[in-house]
């Protein structure tokens, strides 16, 4: 099948999605759900459905799991999941969360829409759902970027722009995974945040890495400290960030700085300063950058 060919097999949602330069998933399924007629939404047996091999989360929060499934007992499925097709059974594309619970919850079978994918669209929209909304770890994003840029041949500028990330923040991640194996397993254990673990990154020296790791468990050192730590004992202070201005304006050069530095959408206009966020979890990301800490 051809690439033509198997577009217009994905239907309008899906078409849309991948011929768009930044992907959106809740529009995409959102629009897939509400064109897809109820006769076409199929009730699957669980134990025909195994999990999107390119599932990039490690890690499920059974807690959660748990509470999903207690109101799957309650209401049901509410969306169904997107499946393909395989020669045995079917191949999760989105839905991991709710087929676990339903698992959990004692259900056979499952409402699910199937459409046809190719290798590249399983990767990406399994990396999408969990990024715009399961929250991956910082190391699970990092790995499953670095998979699809080593799978599809992207450059870290494409990738960025594709999954609608800044390039820094796609360098930021990328960086995290030369950290030793222990430190990546306490980002992803929540034991260690990204924005400690990014300036971790930039020690030079594994022992330190590992040294001031512990620290931060040990005594709360704040990314603040670690960075005054690194910045007199590791590595020299980073040089301010300069931009050519070009044909640009003020403002334009103001909020392209912040949006490289925060990872995310800046507008600078009528004396204030708007700064977009996807979810709780992002928003919590950007307060680590700029090292905002909330008391309880």
């Amino acid at each position: 099948m051809t690439q033509q060919t198997n577009r217009k097999a994905l239907g309008k949602g899906l078409e849309q999605l991948f011929n768009s330069e930044q992907l959106d998933f809740d529009n995409f399924e959102k629009e897939l759900v509400a064109t897809t007629p109820k006769n076409e939404i199929l009730m699957i047996p669980l134990e025909e459905i195994r999990s999107n091999p390119y599932q990039p989360r490690v890690h499920f929060d059974e807690t959660a799991l748990r509470e999903l499934a207690d109101s799957i007992v309650e209401h049901g499925v509410l969306e169904p999941i997107i499946v393909k097709k395989s020669i045995k059974g079917y191949e999760l594309v989105a839905g991991e969360r709710r087929t676990k619970a339903s698992r959990l919850a004692g259900l056979e079978t499952i409402p699910a829409i199937v459409k046809e994918f190719n290798d590249e669209e399983m990767m990406e929209l399994a990396l999408l759902e969990n990024i715009q909304r399961e929250d991956l770890s910082a190391i699970e994003e990092a790995t499953a970027i670095k998979k699809i840029m080593e799978a599809l041949n992207l450059t870290q500028e494409e990738v960025a722009r594709r999954f609608g990330k800044s390039r820094s923040y796609v360098t930021n991640l990328l960086g995290l995974l030369n950290l030793p194996e222990s430190i990546q397993s306490d980002v992803m254990n929540g034991n260690i945040s990204m924005s400690h673990a990014r300036v971790l990154s930039k020690f030079e020296d594994t022992e330190e890495m590992i040294h001031y790791a512990e620290k931060i468990k040990e005594e709360k050192l704040s990314v603040h400290d670690l960075e005054n730590i690194s910045s007199k004992e590791v590595i020299p202070k980073r040089k301010a960030q300069t931009v050519r201005a070009l044909n640009k304006t003020k403002y334009n050069v103001y909020e392209n700085s912040m949006r490289d530095i925060l990872g995310t959408k800046v507008m600078v206009s009528g004396n204030k300063i708007t700064i977009s966020f996807a979810t709780d979890a992002d928003l919590d990301r950007i307060m680590e950058v700029l090292n905002i800490e909330i008391g309880e």
